[in-house]
């Protein structure tokens, strides 16, 4: 992400990591160094405080209650669902249906929106950087309905082929499914110029955002997506809890896509009839406390701002990149012009697994593995990668002590 930091606020970074617990903790005699905030991020005070509020003073269930504690809850859940309409601008807080996380989303969109669409020798169309979590759920799709899986390519930069995108396009075309932001890349793929380009073509198009909203405003209505999903734990909040936004006028024409409370108008055994959305796709009791955490999460993003976040974060990028590039025998896998602040990386000889064993030695956290994009892992040639992906909460003293872990570890292994 491109940024001016003398032009956007500054963070106070000592106040911000007082904020966050887990920061303190000592990880075999080390302060912990956590650089795996792709995998999940870490929660702030606040959002604790929240989810122990709930269950200290309104635990209840909501929706239906006649009683105080059910409808206090049921306010603070219907609140936090406008708030999350607002975090994205959707057009009403009816477009915004509350899932387990970005996974659940897909799954939701690819059954109850793209199933119905789809005849044998139709189309689905992705990228070829896209998480399992965008890619399986369509697989399963394709194998029940005998559509085909078509694949956006990505150059050796990390960056798409956007040249590609157009002839991919075809009237066979029934969905396509972007990743905003890739998780093991950091590619930020324009997607406003990618779901243009696919709207012309008359093709819905759906966005996973998950890698996006912890590090850049999101506006689904200038976006003009058709749905875009999210996770909760991802962007500072709770497990567990996540977002499919989808345009009103599909989601009203949608069947659900599981059954039980919460989501019929009325039930008899002859037959049922369904809630409005978004209820129609919140079977059952919801993760209300989840609902909570999520709604202080946004709150603290929006009181630090996304200038001040990306200026901070894009400071950390360039610094991280650099430095690992003074170190002999690294390479850095995905170079987009455009990243978001991850930085995969592979060294001659030494193999990512055994690399994070010893970097967790001195306490730093990385990730290493495929990453949930064995794909992009072909593409490039590796098996796996070690993964430094980094928050707001980072800061250059900490890659600094990724670049020491490093070094011990060459030393050790060569």
């Amino acid at each position: 992400m491109t940024a001016n930091p003398s032009v956007t606020p500054h963070l106070d970074l000592e106040a911000i990591r007082a904020d966050f617990p887990i920061l303190s903790t000592m990880v075999k005699g080390h302060p912990l160094v956590y650089l795996d905030n792709a995998a999940t991020t870490q929660k702030p005070r606040q959002v604790i405080d929240a989810i122990v509020h709930y269950y200290e003073e309104q635990n209840a269930n909501v929706h239906r209650g006649v009683h105080q504690l059910s409808q206090i809850a049921t306010s603070m859940y219907e609140e936090g669902r406008k708030k999350v309409a607002r975090f994205i601008n959707a057009g009403t807080e009816r477009e915004v249906v509350f899932v387990k996380g970005c996974t659940e989303g897909i799954n939701l969109v690819a059954n109850s929106f793209a199933a119905p669409r789809l005849r044998e020798g139709d189309e689905i169309l992705i990228t070829a950087i896209e998480h399992h979590s965008n890619i399986v759920p369509w697989q399963l799709l394709c194998q029940r309905t005998g559509a085909k899986l078509h694949i956006v390519p990505v150059n050796d930069l990390g960056e798409l082929i956007l040249g590609e995108l157009d002839s991919l396009l075809t009237e066979r075309t029934k969905i396509a499914s972007f990743v905003h932001v890739s998780n093991s890349l950091g590619t930020v793929n324009p997607v406003r110029e990618m779901i243009a380009r696919a709207k012309a073509a008359g093709v819905p198009v759906v966005i996973d955002g998950a890698q996006a909203v912890p590090h850049l405003p999101v506006d689904v209505q200038d976006l003009d997506c058709d749905f875009y999903v999210f996770s909760g734990h991802k962007m500072f909040g709770p497990t567990g809890i996540g977002v499919a936004y989808g345009k009103a006028e599909h989601l009203a024409a949608m069947s659900p896509w599981q059954g039980g409370g919460d989501m019929i108008e009325s039930v008899r055994f002859e037959g049922s009839t369904w809630a409005q959305p978004p209820a129609r796709f919140e079977a059952g009791t919801p993760n209300i406390e989840g609902v909570a955490g999520l709604s202080a999460a946004i709150d603290y993003i929006g009181a630090l701002g996304y200038e001040a976040i990306g200026a901070h974060e894009h400071d950390l990028l360039e610094y991280g990149t650099a430095e690992l590039e003074k170190i002999e025998g690294l390479r850095i896998i995905g170079q987009a012009g455009d990243k978001a602040s991850v930085i995969s990386f592979v060294l001659d000889d030494i193999h990512p697994h055994d690399l994070g064993t010893i970097v967790d030695e001195e306490g730093v956290a990385i990730r290493t593995g495929h990453h949930c994009t064995q794909p992009v892992m072909e593409r490039f040639g590796v098996p796996a990668t070690a993964r430094a992906s980094l928050a707001f909460y980072n800061t250059r003293a900490e890659i600094d002590a990724l670049v020491r872990a490093i070094e011990r570890a060459i030393s050790i292994f060569r």
